[in-house]
């Protein structure tokens, strides 16, 4: 068996013409929020002012997060609560780290 191992830029470069996927995008979405979240962005007003989404959208990615084996919880009063990321799962947080910029450009976020 052979092992092939392409990195970001190769993916980036050989499927530019290529919209994602919505595997991917929602794959992306759920890991980026949890990153912002775990960063301290932890509201759904602010991540619908860091990202543009819809109240909607961000509400029901943050519940999809579970789906990953991310473990968020709300914390606090509902209208001065947060949410909190308790458990990464099988999700490599460095890995969202050093590949913020890929995942944002591929989500077209600010």
């Amino acid at each position: 068996m052979i092992s092939v191992k392409l990195n970001i830029q190769d993916s980036i470069n050989t499927n530019m013409n290529e919209r994602p996927s919505k595997t991917k995008t929602s794959f992306y979405r759920r890991i980026y929020l949890a990153y912002l979240i775990d960063n301290g962005i932890n509201t759904v007003p602010a991540i619908m002012g860091a990202t543009g989404i819809p109240k909607r959208t961000a509400q029901d990615t943050i519940l999809a997060m579970r789906e990953l084996g991310i473990k968020v919880e709300f914390v606090g009063e509902k209208k001065n609560g947060n949410y909190v990321i308790n458990d990464w799962g099988a999700i490599f947080k460095d890995w969202v780290e050093n590949n913020l910029q890929h995942v944002k450009c591929v989500l077209e976020y600010p």
